[in-house]
């Protein structure tokens, strides 16, 4: 096989000068450049840094296969909004939470323990419990039963879920429905971005993997716009919120009978006619014999690998482990929890009634569609790690902002002045918005895209797996937090999104642009810190357990 070389025309001889110009326009209209059998092979880079020797088209049916499994997100961000805004209802509360309504309505009831409850936080956080068992499962799915029927299984679960909440009598059914939603979640937040981004091109995967994320923060403004409708239908409006979830369930089932399988997924599992098949369809041009053959090798390779899970932990399996467990982890401790799930809450406690806490938490949800479209726009432009440093300074500045103003303003018993409480959902917003377009999208995005083939399903899985486990934390504790730390609970995560940005400052590698099968290559094995796990590569792709004939 001819070694390969990576040039720019600035770093050509004059005597190669013509012979590149030619493969260049040859690239660019879509072919594969030959220089015959006895020239290395040349991999013309641009000055962006993506490879242009894989000829693709963004066709319609990347973008129609994007948009229907990016309702995946659609279900997690409904669920997010919805909870939130649920647990602020009288009604609700009321009937499941009696305990919680009381201490709720109560004059001199402590601002920062009228929530504090944890029956109340076990129904928001259960759904993450099922989630980690069923991320499991659903990595062991993508890989066996293939990413499109993962996504199935997803939407059936979330809908079983949105039908028991619905029509609960008691809080165990109650819990009930949400440990479905929760399963649905995992196994659809486990394929959804993996899919998407085995479907997309190199030069075009960061916009169109943060569809995922975008659907979410639309999943997230619908809830609360239905929160905000149906809180004044008493006394069954909590119900119509929480069986409305049953919508992009429906979206997500009956969308995915339309789109294809990945063709990796396909190759993985010894269909390679249907796998050359799907490539050429969803790349929109016949000469795919490059890629292919590039997701053939990978795909020999990962079948040699006899436990996958065991391998994350090998020398050159810890790089891509520790940056997509991390930035799963930060996610969360960025505090968007606290945000997201409480919002309706929080922003009782600081005086506003009922309606106007979910109408507030309607406005700061209207601000992350937008980020993230911004995000979409940006994301292959400059890549990853400006967007995450950027956002962490911003978001350390206006969480820190909220808890001073809490600090000084909100005692026990008091209500926080108009344009106090006003001041806190600018800074609110001004939060959603720097998550919107950085550690929330590229929280799915990064971890997606890191992992060679051999154990792309399983480390995803201990990402996304991290990120419930963190949730689950963060939806367990904060109530508890808020009762005894106030607004010192801000500041924890001011201190968090500081080592959130020295993070992304020193260790974690630029992927923009890179083909998904050679961020090992041209990656890893070239950070400054992360080279040194590379090193020894006697024992196949850096000392990963093979099965051997």
């Amino acid at each position: 096989m001819n070694s390969e070389v990576k040039i720019t025309k600035s770093e050509a001889s004059d005597s190669h000068m013509d012979q590149l110009e030619n493969t260049d326009q040859r690239a660019e209209e879509g072919e594969v450049s030959d220089l015959g059998e006895t020239m290395p092979e040349l991999t013309l880079v641009d000055g962006s840094g993506v490879r242009r020797d894989l000829p693709a088209k963004l066709t319609w049916q990347v973008i129609v296969c994007t948009v229907i499994a990016a309702c995946g997100g659609l279900m997690f961000g409904y669920d997010i909004g919805i909870s939130g805004g649920v647990t602020g209802m009288d009604m609700f509360l009321e009937k499941f939470f009696p305990e919680v309504y009381v201490k709720k309505h109560q004059a001199k009831a402590n601002n920062y323990c009228k929530f504090n409850s944890q029956l109340l936080q076990l129904f928001t956080s259960s759904l993450y419990l099922a989630a980690i068992v069923a991320c499991f499962i659903g990595s062991i799915c993508c890989k066996k039963r293939g990413r499109k029927p993962t996504m199935q299984i997803a939407s059936v679960f979330f809908l079983v879920g949105a039908i028991l909440n619905a029509a609960a009598l008691n809080i165990g059914m109650l819990i009930a429905g949400r440990l479905c939603l929760g399963a649905g979640i995992g196994f659809g937040n486990q394929a959804v971005p993996l899919f998407i981004s085995e479907i997309a091109p190199a030069r075009y995967r960061g916009g169109l993997n943060l569809c995922f994320q975008l659907l979410i923060t639309i999943g997230i403004l619908t809830a609360n716009v239905i929160n905000y409708a149906t809180s004044k239908l008493h006394p069954y409006g909590w119900r119509i919120s929480l069986g409305g979830a049953a919508c992009p369930a429906l979206l997500l089932l009956l969308g995915s009978l339309m789109i294809v399988e990945t063709p990796t997924s396909l190759i993985e599992r010894g269909k390679n006619e249907e796998g050359l098949y799907a490539l050429k369809k969803i790349r929109g041009v016949d000469n795919v014999d490059k890629e292919y053959e590039e997701i053939s090798q990978a795909v020999e390779f990962s079948r040699q690998i006899r436990h996958p899970f065991k391998n994350l932990w090998k020398q050159s399996g810890r790089p891509q482990l520790v940056c997509g467990a991390l930035i799963q982890i930060f996610q969360q401790f960025t505090g968007i929890s606290v945000v997201m799930l409480y919002a309706p809450v929080l922003f009782q406690t600081m005086g506003l009634g009922e309606n106007a806490s979910l109408m507030s938490a309607i406005m700061t949800n209207t601000v992350k569609p937008i980020g993230t479209a911004f995000a979409i726009v940006v994301v292959d432009r400059f890549g990853r790690r400006a967007l995450l440093i950027e956002a962490a300074i911003q978001m350390f500045i206006s969480l820190g902002a909220i808890g001073v103003i809490l600090a000084v303003h909100l005692h026990s018993t008091n209500v926080v002045a108009k344009h106090y409480a006003v001041l806190v959902i600018v800074l609110v917003c001004v939060f959603l918005a720097g998550f919107a377009w950085s550690w929330g999208p590229l929280g799915w995005l990064i971890p997606s895209e890191i992992f060679p083939i051999e154990t792309r399903s399983a480390g995803f899985s201990v990402a996304v797996i991290m990120n419930f486990v963190f949730t689950f934390l963060v939806a367990q504790t904060f109530l508890t937090m808020l009762c005894h730390m106030r607004a010192g609970t801000f500041f924890l995560y001011c201190a968090m999104l500081v080592v959130m940005c020295l993070f992304a400052i020193y260790f974690l590698p630029e992927t923009k642009g890179i083909p998904i099968d050679e961020m090992v290559e041209r990656v890893w094995k070239q950070h400054w810190f992360w080279k040194r796990y590379h090193k020894d590569q006697d024992t196949g792709r850096g000392g990963l357990e093979i099965q051997h004939a």
